[in-house]
């Protein structure tokens, strides 16, 4: 991106306005995705008569890990096409509007056909939405800014604004505001309903960016990367330069502790989902808190915790001795991941694991802080690596780079689905203390390989 047309962006105090235009439309896409997140699981294992579709637990989860990873696969394809055919703004459009006719398909039908058409077009609307929206974020900058980490903790917060309200929202209409009882007793959950609230929210940030992109992005993502390297007189089949390839390394090794970050902090939808329901006790003050709203409290906890980060990195980065660089952060995140999972212990042990024989239930709080540790490592590692990705890719595949470290998601999202289904087998106390010891080991070596790294992903500046 050249000097000019970012000197053309409107700015707000610190950052340019657009910044503010993508914050809203994530939080709406994130909306979609984290309303469906709560609920598919629980859709999926409620008898048909009720609502649901009366799958086995163990072949839910496994199609919930197959949908969550499978979003997180097509980011690559979406990114391709985008770098050499379509434009980040008009990726973004499309994506959209396919997502939205994914969660329509699936409020009209009440049927596994139904829902796994719904759930296609859901992840294919993602592969041309979730990469090129974070990429976007990264174009409103210079490539080595120093506002980029903040940047995107604030993109971050957008994000969890949108997935903060979707369980809420979604779990009120399907297991409150729509449940009745049938002629016979049978209760009947209202998920359809839940499913439409997602597909109108997806509709409201695609007409809010398609208002108001012109005003706050001027110039900016709109022609493919292809297209403004040859307007450069750049060759864009020349091949990457060795320092180019060194990042690139770097983004892939980076990715690979990515995979297992994720697919322990992705038990939340899958394994903690049924945990909740059946070894937490959820009575407070005589209400029993439906179990698709303790997916808000990981988001509830990031709008509160991402404003103090964003501006702990702002200040270090002006700092003599400057901000921590990226890989420790994350190392960070992983360690922090893993003491999520040791608080669990204790209530595991507490409570065994045998849903047939359950003698008593755990105290919220474990739960509650478990989320609290979790979100913690997701704000030093997430939007760190999207931060990471935009300023080390090489810029003529810097959405297809977006896209890989979107599949590290989907490979981590699969992964996670597999070690969930085996705590029917296992047991809570093995899987969550096995992902937890792991997850710590792994950030303690992220964090002694970590200057090593930073090296790599070294340019004329350095990228810290």
């Amino acid at each position: 991106m050249n000097s000019s047309t970012l000197d053309s962006l409107p700015q707000g105090r610190k950052h340019p306005k657009g910044l503010y235009l993508l914050f809203f439309t994530e939080l709406w896409e994130r909306y979609s995705y984290y309303g469906m997140r709560a609920l598919l699981v629980l859709y999926l294992t409620t008898a048909f008569v009720s609502g649901g579709l009366g799958v086995e637990p163990a072949q839910a989860l496994s199609i919930y890990g197959i949908y969550t990873g499978a979003v997180y696969f097509t980011p690559i394809f979406g990114g391709w096409l985008t770098d050499r055919y379509i434009g980040l703004r008009r990726a973004i459009t499309i994506g959209g509007i396919t997502m939205a006719c994914g969660d329509f398909t699936i409020f009209l039908t009440h049927s596994q056909i139904g829902l796994y058409i719904g759930l296609a077009l859901l992840v294919i609307g993602n592969g041309f939405f979730k990469p090129n929206i974070s990429t976007l974020v990264g174009e409103l900058y210079p490539r080595n800014d120093k506002r980029k980490d903040a940047a995107f903790t604030i993109f971050y917060m957008g994000i969890n604004l949108g997935a903060f309200f979707a369980p809420l929202i979604a779990g009120f209409l399907a297991e409150d505001l729509f449940l009745r009882p049938l002629a016979d007793g049978t209760m009947h959950y209202g998920f359809k309903w839940a499913f439409l609230a997602s597909s109108l929210g997806m509709i409201i940030g695609q007409l809010i960016f398609s208002v108001f992109s012109k005003r706050y992005l001027g110039m900016v993502g709109l022609k493919p990367n292809k297209q403004l390297a040859e307007e450069n007189n750049e060759n864009q089949n020349m091949p990457l330069s060795p320092k180019d390839k060194q990042r690139t390394r770097a983004i892939l090794i980076l990715a690979c502790f990515v995979v297992f970050f994720w697919a322990g902090f992705e038990q939340a939808g899958s394994s903690f989902t049924l945990y909740t329901k059946n070894f937490i006790d959820r009575e407070v003050f005589g209400y029993t808190i439906p179990v698709a709203w303790f997916q808000s409290v990981n988001p509830l906890f990031i709008i509160i915790l991402a404003p103090i980060l964003s501006g702990v990195w702002l200040k270090l980065s002006h700092s003599k001795r400057g901000d921590l660089n990226m890989t420790t952060k994350m190392a960070i995140g992983m360690i922090l991941l893993g003491l999520g999972f040791m608080i669990l212990i204790p209530a595991v042990l507490q409570t065994g694991s045998d849903e047939q024989n359950i003698v008593t239930r755990a105290n919220i709080m474990f739960i509650i802080f478990t989320y609290l540790f979790h979100t913690l490592g997701e704000l030093f590692l997430s939007p760190v690596g999207l931060s990471l990705v935009s300023k080390v890719a090489p810029v003529k595949i810097a959405s297809l780079l977006m896209g890989v470290w979107m599949a590290a998601i989907g490979v981590a999202s699969l992964l996670a689905g597999q070690l969930a289904s085996l705590t029917a087998t296992l047991g809570y106390l093995e899987i969550f203390a096995t992902i937890g010891a792991t997850a710590i080991i792994l950030g303690l070596i992220l964090l002694a390989i970590s200057k090593k790294l930073v090296l790599m992903m070294k340019e004329e500046n350095a990228v810290r």
